[in-house]
């Protein structure tokens, strides 16, 4: 492959887009579980609640944080190495980006300075809904970039007028059918990465036998969050699917790795795709399977990739792996989360250590599922970067040279490493230590007696219940 302004540009673009979605995808889950734990808090009035969430505030801020540094950065891009994206496309996307920022970023920025700095300054209530505007805030934000992005894949709403590509229809634009499908899709995505995380967290603290408390309540409620949401999020994987057969077929011949016109397809389980003689290697098919999930029944008829002329193939090997490793951490996420609410009903979920470790292990699940989901959209919306309208090669800036391209990777890559080697490093060292000693009694509780969680009834007194490491 030939590494031309084009291909680095995209490289650049991959990797720090990579580095960014990692955060929002974690803090818009946990921004709602941070509003959840402390509607608990309030409600109940139980200090465990007050503990968890104290805790799991400084991982949102700091995770916070750093998706805002990542995501300027890969705004500036557009301006550097798309200009002619910018410059066709900019009357649509440039208020899409406009409307994230005025929405909601500053609905996120200014309520979270009450969450860190205001929880003695204004009543509970009040506070409660300052933590339920974060987690709005991160809501709409995923709303306009997926709007965007959704746009990009299917272009809907719009005119051509002098080579530029502007609005005709903000409805369809923002409210089309495919961004009701890809932004649940997406949003489901994210609660679910930040629920594995905190199930993981738990599990890790009931292993080392420290915070025992509130490793159970990250524990429990994890879980359970991951067993209710996980079918939905199928759900929605299927309707995403659909509309990448009815307007992309090209890609979804490509997730297939389905090189000649089926009828009735086969479903290509795992294989190596051969892109040089347009073949499956070393393939597992299970007849007819392809044609049933494709359109619903055994004998369909379903495109294979020989009715696209080459240029208009995407690549084949990246979307064919990104989606299975996408499916294959669902189904992680799926048995982990039914298991372990299964051994909840059995009263033997805190003491199965082998089940702990796999749930701790598991932690990577859905961050791993969202930047393979993200590839196999990306990658396979190829050659266009706004389907059937604006070629990924005609989209770069004109005048950027090989040269110019490779120093700012480099330059990314060298900053990305030392900045997220210092960022997880200090998360990890949050998560290790844990949270911190029993809070005071929480002003402006309800009165009401505290429930106790799980079954543990020493959970209502607000005791810690831990050891040192």
């Amino acid at each position: 492959m030939e590494l031309d302004p084009v291909v680095l540009s995209r490289i650049q673009f991959a990797f720090v887009i990579s580095f960014h979605i990692i955060f929002p995808a974690f803090t818009i889950g946990l921004a709602a579980w941070l509003a959840t734990i402390e509607g608990a808090r309030l409600f109940t009035g139980n200090a465990l609640y007050r503990r968890v969430f104290d805790f799991w505030l400084k991982v949102f801020a700091v995770s916070f944080g750093m998706g805002v540094v990542t995501g300027i950065v890969m705004a500036f891009q557009f301006g550097t190495n798309w200009s002619v994206l910018a410059a066709k496309t900019g009357s649509i996307q440039g208020p899409l980006l406009g409307y994230e920022a005025f929405t909601a970023f500053m609905l996120e920025a200014t309520f979270f300075g009450v969450m860190l700095l205001g929880r003695e300054r204004v009543s509970p209530r009040f506070y409660f809904f300052a933590c339920c505007m974060v987690s709005l805030g991160t809501m709409f934000s995923s709303f306009w970039i997926l709007a965007n992005n959704s746009w990009m894949q299917v272009p809907l709403g719009h005119e051509i007028i002098d080579g530029r590509i502007v609005p005709a229809d903000w409805m369809q634009i923002v409210l089309g059918p495919v961004q009701m499908v890809r932004w649940p899709h997406m949003l489901l995505a994210a609660f679910l990465t930040s629920a594995m995380c905190v199930a993981a967290t738990g599990a890790w603290y009931l292993l080392r036998k420290v915070h025992r408390d509130e490793g159970r309540v990250m524990l429990h409620w994890g879980l359970a969050l991951v067993a209710l949401l996980i079918p939905v999020q199928i759900f929605f994987g299927h309707l995403t699917g659909l509309y990448v057969l009815k307007h992309q077929p090209a890609k979804f011949a490509a997730i297939e790795a389905r090189w000649k016109n089926e009828q009735p397809a086969s479903e290509v389980l795992i294989a190596w795709p051969d892109e040089a003689n347009e073949r499956n290697l070393f393939a597992i098919t299970i007849p007819r399977l392809g044609s049933m999930i494709a359109s619903g029944n055994w004998t369909s008829a379903e495109v294979g990739l020989e009715s696209f002329v080459k240029e208009d193939r995407p690549p084949v090997v990246i979307p064919f792996f990104a989606f299975r490793i996408m499916v294959g951490m669902g189904l992680v996420m799926l048995a982990v989360s039914w298991f372990g609410n299964f051994l909840r009903w059995r009263g033997r979920l805190e003491t199965t250590r082998w089940y702990l470790w796999c749930t701790y292990l598991s932690f990577p699940t859905g961050f791993i599922a969202v930047l393979t989901g993200w590839y196999t959209a990306e990658v396979g919306r190829q050659p266009w970067v706004v389907y059937g309208l604006l070629r990924t090669s005609d989209a770069v800036t004109p005048s950027l040279s090989t040269g110019d391209v490779a120093f700012s990777l480099a330059g990314y890559v060298l900053v990305y490493a030392v900045v997220f080697s210092f960022g997880l490093h200090y998360i990890y060292c949050l998560l290790r230590d844990g949270p911190g000693p029993e809070a005071k009694p929480a002003s402006g509780a309800t009165g009401r007696r505290p429930l106790a969680f799980a079954g543990h009834p020493d959970t209502a007194t607000g005791r810690g219940g831990r050891q040192a490491p």
